[in-house]
């Protein structure tokens, strides 16, 4: 019998809580009237409310449905998540990975960074709770109730420290926990999402699905982003025969029996050169493994829209 105290936090006030790897385990939690607390989910859950609390510091691991606050104020958050929603809050900062467009609802003062951290069971919990780590449009907010000449939300500073906000756990049993902030170090890869981007030219990567798939497209990111290129974003997706002509055009055909195999992961990356920048690294680092990549610095920035435009309708955006 699942006891709904196990899985509440309820009333405190100046109190480190969590809960460790392996004790929430896909069940539902709940966080409500907490004041002045640091609060940590190392684990999965179904779904998660956080309502009505002041001042915490609050990590979210991976929720397989919605995350929703509601009457907070002055909060920073690290959350991963399907769904993320915030209704009557104030001041909310957030290091968000999240599958579907961020919604926010009658809420001033939200700033919004991507999610990025480590532990060593993150990965297996992004499983269970369903989510793909290069499925995250952190920057992607929809503001439903927008005021006119205000904004609601904005993006937290580009070299914004994770532990600046929410600092690492202080108490003994959740210091268990073999936590890493270190960007490179991050489970979910770091994107630009809708920053500025620093030049006119992208490129786009597209791997298929195998073994290697994450770590490939992970080692494609270190390389790029190691030599000064930016990752915009990314997105994991199935495709058919169809949606592949519409984003391959006339390389298509060379790709579609790859299709059958599951989900490609595709990366957009920015930057002057970086077109030639990915086409040598795929090269050098990637021989004999069949991946797509722009051909040139004209075509690429329409290969982007294709297949981004082509996710966003698959994702129902």
């Amino acid at each position: 019998q699942i006891d709904p105290k196990d899985y509440t936090f309820s009333g405190l006030k100046d109190e480190t809580v969590g809960r460790l790897p392996g004790k929430v385990a896909g069940q539902q939690f709940v966080i409500q009237d907490c004041e002045n607390c640091s609060i940590y989910i190392f684990d999965h859950s179904a779904t998660i409310t956080v309502d009505d609390c002041v001042n915490c510091q609050i990590f979210l691991g991976p929720i397989k449905g919605s995350v929703f606050f509601r009457d907070c104020k002055d909060c920073k958050c690290i959350v991963a998540c399907q769904q993320f929603r915030t209704r009557d809050c104030r001041k909310l900062e957030v290091f968000l990975c999240c599958a579907t467009q961020p919604i926010i609802e009658s809420s001033t003062g939200m700033k919004f960074g991507c999610f990025q951290y480590y532990y060593p069971e993150l990965a297996l919990q992004f499983k269970d709770a369903g989510l793909s780590i290069f499925n995250n449009i952190w920057s992607n907010i929809h503001d439903f109730t927008p005021v006119s000449g205000e904004n609601n939300w904005g993006l937290l500073p580009e070299n914004a420290v994770v532990q600046d906000y929410v600092p690492l756990p202080s108490s003994e049993e959740l210091k268990a926990v073999r936590i890493s902030t270190d960007a490179t170090r991050s489970i979910i890869p770091i994107t630009r999402g809708q920053r500025q981007k620093s030049s006119d030219e992208s490129c786009l990567a597209v791997f298929f699905a195998g073994d290697y798939t994450t770590a490939n497209a992970r080692k494609l990111i270190d390389e790029m982003t190691g030599k000064g290129f930016q990752l915009v974003q990314t997105k994991e997706v199935s495709m058919k025969a169809e949606d592949a002509h519409r984003v391959f055009q006339q390389c298509a055909s060379e790709f579609i029996p790859l299709l059958e195999k599951g989900p490609v992961v595709a990366l957009e990356f920015d930057g002057d050169g970086a077109v030639e920048g990915c086409q040598s690294t795929i090269n050098d680092v990637f021989s004999g493994t069949k991946i797509f990549v722009s051909e040139s610095k004209a075509s690429a920035s329409q290969d982007v829209d294709n297949f981004y435009n082509f996710a966003d309708m698959q994702m129902g955006m």
